[in-house]
């Protein structure tokens, strides 16, 4: 259950980050799977802001299409062999994004709405929520983000399990073609067990508005999963990522329900 959530927690969690150097991040998807731990990412501020295309609520059908274990035979994650079932089975469930207003600091009192400071955000919560039911169902009791930071996440689980995601890093970037892609690395803590476990992961997301609304939007996301300094491989692995997996998203418009779907 650990591998499961390390990697379908991710592209949920999206925010926003510094200017990536013209076509870094589109030339590191196309460099699947010869991946080596990103650079070129600054530590987060606020939030992230959507191009206006992504505004609304969307069926989300996301596709596992490839994965590869740079480093096999000699290190192998345990979720690797379980995340290969997934392989080219679709699952659906609703995701959502909002208008929400700017935060104004520096100031003693609460300004006036002013819609030209309305910019797009991701509902994390909500989204999030519908993915890790989609894979786990009831074991998921919750998703809550940190009113104070909403680079913090954490995902309650049956048994007083939970999943901590961090944002520790991030980057952005929209090719000529107006794709907008984004790059974060986030530190996941799985605590409740009984040995607590933690990680890195990046995710690479390149979306894409369709002249079609049947999908209206597609991207192409590589989850990278990085060994934390605790593991006894940690040194043999050094820059490279242990397990990579690549999904196509798709959103359909207008098709948000209660109840997610695989």
């Amino acid at each position: 259950m650990k591998a499961i959530l390390s990697v379908c927690l991710i592209f949920l969690f999206l925010l926003p980050g510094s200017e990536a150097a013209a076509g870094e991040l589109s030339q590191r998807l196309g460099n699947f799977p010869q991946w080596e731990r990103i650079t070129s990412v600054r530590s987060p501020e606020g939030d992230l802001i959507y191009p206006d295309w992504m505004a609304g609520n969307w069926l989300l059908k996301s596709t596992l299409i490839d994965l590869a274990a740079p480093l096999a035979p000699d290190i192998i994650t345990p979720g690797m062999i379980g995340n290969r079932r997934q392989l080219n089975q679709p699952v659906s469930f609703p995701v959502r994004f909002v208008k929400q207003q700017l935060p104004i600091t520096g100031l003693k009192f609460i300004p006036r709405i002013d819609t030209k400071s309305l910019v797009l955000v991701a509902d994390r919560a909500f989204n999030s929520l519908n993915l890790a039911r989609t894979y786990l169902g009831d074991r998921v009791l919750s998703v809550k983000v940190d009113p104070k930071s909403p680079n913090r996440q954490i995902t309650l689980l049956k048994g007083n399990l939970q999943l901590v995601s961090i944002v520790t890093a991030r980057a952005t970037e929209t090719t000529p073609d107006n794709k907008f892609i984004t790059t974060e690395v986030f530190q996941q803590l799985f605590k409740g067990g009984s040995n607590p476990y933690f990680n890195f992961v990046e995710s690479t997301t390149a979306y894409q508005q369709l002249s079609t609304s049947n999908p209206a939007i597609e991207a192409d996301q590589v989850t990278a999963v990085y060994l934390s300094p605790q593991d006894p491989d940690y040194f043999k692995a050094g820059s490279h990522p242990v397990a990579l997996y690549r999904y196509r998203l798709e959103f359909f418009p207008g098709q948000v329900s209660a109840t997610p779907k695989g």
